[in-house]
């Protein structure tokens, strides 16, 4: 591209912190690093238009976990591991209501449920016969009962018939919270270039150099937060998990409010104000849905359809809206990657579906870990 002399100065000189990605863990860092060194000069380059990962097309769920997610995790991880998981969520979560405030991200506390279907007979028995011993693995967390048992008020069919409550779920606006994370670093001169994809980063002897598809540039350091987008630049440790969602138009009267899950997380939906937000089933077809190529496929949204009609609104006339599909980046552990890759070069990555409650936290943490060295 041909810069003037007033934008190769202005923008592309002396920079002390290049993020890649602009979504709500890049925006994270970029604010943790503008307050322990309010001199650095930060350019944030992002691929899209809009952040194209899950940040901003995201269900939008404040959650640590279901119950039958905790279980699932403990077959793969210690017991330790599971509650520090649970505990980084909550610290998360926590931190993104103090940075933005409850209000700026229209934060509401319905609580959580989760719902069984006939033929997880055997993994609902498990839930409730586990449910204490997950209560008190929890509790050095939360300090309360976490897990309990509630009738099925909201007129579900086709499913278990209690469900499994935790009122220490809650629902965020997704858009809310991340133009509101947008006004909070460009009211600092945090500069964000869109439509710049970023195609490699090579270690030069005291700056790290730069490709992208519009130009080359240089920075003392670089921090990859593409999430589920990693992959592309070389770390193979995250792969992308598409997930797709829909929503309905505004219904005459909306049969609950709050977050819902069901098939171990795979399937989740909420109201938004008087419509219901439904997303999940890549597990009907893993090996199409691990791609970072946003789309939609008959499949998973017939299903998702299905369900609504026969389980969720059975006795509610609705109408598909619009629907949509965003990236995560999941991997063999659900811990986030947070490390420093090459000299100069960090990563906070591998989110694992949870970026709402653990974004805040990873920007702040690859920030520190950026500083440090």
């Amino acid at each position: 591209m041909n810069f003037s002399f007033w934008e190769t100065d202005s923008w592309f000189s002396d920079i002390d912190f290049c993020i890649v990605g602009s979504g709500i863990t890049g925006l994270n860092c970029a604010l943790r690093l503008k307050e322990l060194q309010p001199d650095a000069k930060i350019l944030i380059l992002e691929k899209g238009m809009l952040p194209e990962g899950a940040s901003t097309k995201n269900a939008g769920f404040a959650c640590f976990g279901s119950i039958s997610e905790i279980l699932e995790d403990l077959k793969t991880h210690t017991e330790e591991e599971v509650v520090k998981l649970v505990h980084k969520r909550v610290l998360g979560l926590e931190l993104l209501r103090e940075n933005l405030g409850d209000k700026e991200i229209d934060y509401r506390t319905y609580g959580g449920y989760e719902l069984f279907v006939p033929e997880d007979e055997e993994l609902y028995s498990e839930c409730i016969q586990k449910m204490p011993e997950v209560n008190e693995m929890l509790n050095s967390v939360f300090h309360d009962e976490v897990f309990s048992m509630e009738d099925n008020k909201f007129g579900f069919r086709n499913i278990q018939p209690k469900l499994i409550y935790s009122k220490f779920e809650g629902q965020i606006d997704t858009g809310k919270m991340m133009s509101a994370l947008l006004r909070k670093v460009q009211a600092l001169g945090i500069r964000i270039l869109n439509n710049v994809m970023v195609e490699g980063l090579t270690n030069e002897e005291d700056s790290i150099k730069i490709k992208t598809n519009k130009f080359e540039l240089y920075s003392q350091k670089a921090i990859i937060t593409t999430n589920g987008f990693a992959s592309r630049l070389g770390i193979d440790e995250v792969k992308p998990a598409r997930a797709q969602v829909l929503i309905t138009k505004p219904l005459k009267n909306p049969p609950f409010e709050g977050t819902f899950h069901l098939d171990k997380g795979y399937y989740y939906f909420r109201n938004v104000g008087n419509r219901v937000l439904f997303g999940g089933g890549r597990n009907l077809d893993f090996k199409t849905e691990e791609t970072d190529q946003t789309g939609l496929t008959d499949i998973i949204q017939n299903k998702l359809k299905h369900l609504l009609k026969t389980s969720i609104l059975p006795d509610t006339e609705f109408e598909i809206e619009q629907s949509w599909s965003g990236i995560m980046g999941v991997g063999a552990q659900k811990k986030p990657i947070i490390k420093e890759i090459s000299k100069n070069v960090y990563c906070g990555v591998r989110l694992g579906g949870m970026g709402v409650a653990i974004g805040s936290l990873v920007g702040r943490e690859i920030a520190d870990l950026a500083l440090q060295s």
